[in-house]
This record gives C-alpha cells, sequence and structure tokens, in this order.
C-alpha cells in the first residue's frame, strides 16, 4: 500500500496537490514519461473510444524526438504537463540544474503543470517550483512499470485503490507496455461502470 497508495502521513509536501475534492465522484487519470510512437497513439486510441480526457506528464526529451506524437496527444483534446526534460530526479541533483533541466522541458511543453520525476524534491526545489507550477502528484499508483507484476495485478492495485477525487498515473512508456495494454481498458470500463467521471487536470 505504501507505494500503491501513499498514507496521509507522508504526504508532508506543502503545495503538492495528491488528490482533488473527495466529495465529488471524479476521477483523473494521467499518464507519465511519453510520448513514444510505439505506446501514445494506441493509449489515445483506447481514450477516444470511451469518450474520455486525460493528463500526459511528458518527458521533454520524448516530445523532441516525437513532436507529432506530442502534436497528437492535444488535437485529441487532452492536456498535457511537464515531467523535466529526462526524467530528472532532484534529489539526485543541484538545485540549478535541476530547474534548468525542467525550464528545457518547459521550452517544449508549454503547461502549467509539473510533476516530479518519482514525486520527491527537496524542500527548497518544492519552494521554488510551487511559485512557477502546479505541482501534481498522484493518489494511485498501479505500478505498471513493474516487470514483477501481471497486468491482473496491476488492474487489481488500480480498482482496489481508486476512490472519488483520486489522480491516477499509468504510464505510456515501453516498460509499462505490456501491462498497460491489459490493464487501461478494463480499469477504464471499471471505474465507467462505479459511475466515476474522468477528468482533466487544470
Amino acid at each position: 500500500m505504501l507505494i500503491e497508495q501513499l498514507p496521509w502521513w507522508l504526504r508532508i509536501g506543502r503545495g503538492m496537490e495528491w488528490r482533488r475534492d473527495a466529495g465529488e465522484k471524479k476521477i483523473y487519470l494521467s499518464f507519465d514519461d511519453g510520448p513514444i510512437p510505439e505506446v501514445t497513439p494506441w493509449v489515445l486510441d483506447v481514450l477516444d473510444r470511451y469518450g474520455i480526457k486525460a493528463t500526459f506528464f511528458c518527458v521533454g526529451e520524448n516530445v523532441h524526438k516525437h513532436p507529432e506524437v506530442y502534436q497528437e496527444i492535444l488535437q485529441r483534446g487532452h492536456r498535457t504537463g511537464n515531467h523535466s526534460y529526462n526524467h530528472a530526479q532532484g534529489l539526485k541533483m543541484a538545485n540549478r540544474r535541476y530547474y534548468d533541466n525542467i525550464e528545457q522541458a518547459a521550452r517544449l511543453i508549454h503547461s502549467p503543470l509539473y510533476r516530479p520525476p518519482h514525486g520527491i524534491v527537496r524542500p527548497s526545489q518544492l519552494r521554488y517550483l510551487r511559485k512557477r507550477y502546479r505541482l501534481e502528484l498522484s493518489d494511485v499508483v498501479p505500478r505498471d512499470y513493474s516487470r514483477r507484476l501481471s497486468g491482473q495485478q496491476v488492474l487489481d492495485n488500480a480498482c482496489r485503490y481508486i476512490r472519488n477525487g483520486s489522480i491516477i498515473v499509468f504510464h505510456d512508456s515501453l516498460k509499462a507496455e505490456k501491462n498497460l495494454r491489459y490493464a487501461l481498458p478494463l480499469f477504464i470500463e471499471y471505474c465507467l461502470a462505479q459511475g466515476w467521471q474522468f477528468e482533466l487536470l487544470y
């Protein structure tokens, strides 16, 4: 549970949003680490099939390599956010180098939203970032990227921990592709059957 859904006492970063209004039957589907041509267009097709929109936290390097896929995300009515230029981890970098990495991505990803890779930043980095971005973390991480989990286990994680206001993160990446292709359509069908409405992050 400490991975799939962090308990409240670990959500210590003020200025970071983990979950939206728990009183509304709405959830917020998001994807990290794309865009890539092998996975992202398939995700977009699945979302179109069910008539829902999602927020894609993109890695700047992938946007640079695959601008046509990035544009397709926007053209289909989805939202994008900054996920750094090359999945930079704030705890492992000097502050200025970390900020430069994010701004390098921002030149390609024009969004007020930022999601720190792995969801961890130093307090000094948090103070800097929250003045410039809306920091969107996640309430549910079903771990589709894990080689130790099957697609069914990923689906079970997502369905078990989703709740009103949840921000859930899947990954449009090669590492997650196998589990994602199994779990995503079934997860969407489960949520729709339970009466949840999918919303974009703003």
